[in-house]
């Protein structure tokens, strides 16, 4: 009988993939430790080439559908695709920056990066506003929307509790209760702003998260019947926002009849977005218009470089231009998520998803809205639309996801 070699007790090492640490990681003679920079490991350069190709796309969208408006209002036809260019510029260098960074950073800061988003959303609320919309906070000749930083500090605070938390998120102290108070206090401060879509955005982000991060789906369901029966009898009751449900069920007799409603604006103005947008879109029919030769961008369509933006890019490349950029977006989330689900821990993971679930959510939202299956709540399109934090922000964001995948071929070798 063959004698098997005896190994010594004090030399077994328990396997690495079955306790769920990393390869490699505490090896004699091959200490891995985490760097705050890595410049030497690659990226997932799938998803940053589906990324660069989106900011193309909707950079020269941008300028094809704001050139009009700018010269009329602004008497410059390159005023709004400068600033977006300069913004957008600084985004990608950011962005490059930060996924050369360890992301776990961003584990330590977690509660502060929350605190310091709703002195914002404070600030935000005491900044002068003609229209008694207080979405902005101006400091000298800088501005910019505390939101924006909002949704970030969100997702970055529940893959912080979620990751800590993570055997025990099912129980209600540890698992639902934190991260439930976190989100309503969020969403508070942002509706009344008022910012009903970022709110709706944020929220549906939250419970996506606490969902897939182990809260039990009785009490989500709970909190969405609550909520539910609240909206039900704000606009039944109360009347809140049936001007806006009207003219969603009804558009095209919304802005056909003379009718006055309760804010003392006809049916006609508050329908005038949302029709334009349609007449866009059907007017683009299958192969479009061709690029540059949107009608509607002629003053038709109220600000056609914000959240309507998708709409005169459906007018010019037709219904085949549009699936393929929502096909764009769709392989961008898809690449997201596979980076989440490679990612080295859960904090890892869950911060990927948030970012990503995050552009989905959006994208899904604004063509919702500009094609009128939801009310017009005002909520842009990623890397389209016009606005300064909202791009810096992504691009960001999007920089921390590269982080992730940066660190995953790192634990691997």
């Amino acid at each position: 009988m063959a004698q098997g070699k005896t190994v010594p007790m004090s030399s077994w090492q328990p396997n690495r993939r079955l306790t769920g640490q990393p390869q490699g990681a505490g090896r004699p003679g091959n200490p891995k430790k985490r760097r705050f920079w890595n410049i030497a490991t690659g990226f997932d350069m799938q998803f940053f080439v589906l990324l660069m190709a989106i900011l193309i796309i909707g950079l020269a969208t941008l300028y094809s559908a704001s050139h009009v408006y700018a010269f009329t209002y602004e008497g410059d036809s390159y005023f709004y695709i400068s600033k977006q260019l300069i913004f957008a510029a600084i985004g990608v260098v950011a962005m490059l920056a930060i996924s050369m960074m360890d992301y776990h950073v961003f584990h330590k800061l977690a509660w502060i990066v929350w605190g310091v988003s709703l002195i914002f959303l404070v600030m935000a609320y005491f900044m002068p506003s003609p229209t008694g919309i207080h979405r902005w906070v101006s400091l000298g000749a800088f501005s910019f929307q505390p939101s924006e930083i909002a949704k970030f500090a969100l997702v970055v605070l529940f893959a912080h509790l979620i990751s800590l938390n993570h055997k025990r998120m099912k129980t209600f102290r540890a698992g639902f209760f934190p991260l439930f108070v976190i989100l309503v206090i969020t969403c508070g401060l942002v509706v009344i702003e008022p910012h009903l879509s970022g709110t709706l955005l944020i929220a549906m982000l939250g419970f996506m998260m606490m969902y897939i991060g182990g809260v039990r789906l009785g009490w989500l369901l709970g909190i969405l019947a609550i909520g539910a029966a609240l909206v039900v009898a704000m606009v039944v009751v109360m009347g809140y926002e049936q001007d806006r449900i009207a003219v969603w069920l009804h558009p095209m007799e919304s802005f056909e009849n003379q009718i006055t409603f309760e804010d003392g604006i006809s049916g006609r103005d508050h329908a005038w977005q949302t029709v334009q947008s349609l007449f866009a879109i059907g007017s683009g029919g299958i192969l479009g218009q061709g690029p540059g030769a949107s009608r509607q961008k002629h003053l038709f369509l109220p600000e056609p470089q914000n959240d309507f933006i998708f709409s005169v890019f459906c007018e010019e490349m037709g219904l085949i231009g549009a699936i393929l950029v929502l096909l764009l977006f769709g392989l961008l989330v898809w690449r997201g998520l596979k980076i989440a689900m490679k990612a080295p821990d859960k904090f890892g993971c869950m911060l990927a998803l948030g970012l990503t679930l995050q552009i989905g959510l959006q994208v899904a939202i604004n063509v919702a809205v500009v094609s009128n299956l939801l009310p017009n709540t005002g909520i842009s399109l990623p890397f389209f639309s016009y606005g300064g934090t909202s791009i810096l922000m992504l691009l960001g964001q999007m920089g921390v996801v590269l982080s992730v995948s940066r660190q995953s071929r790192i634990e691997k070798r």
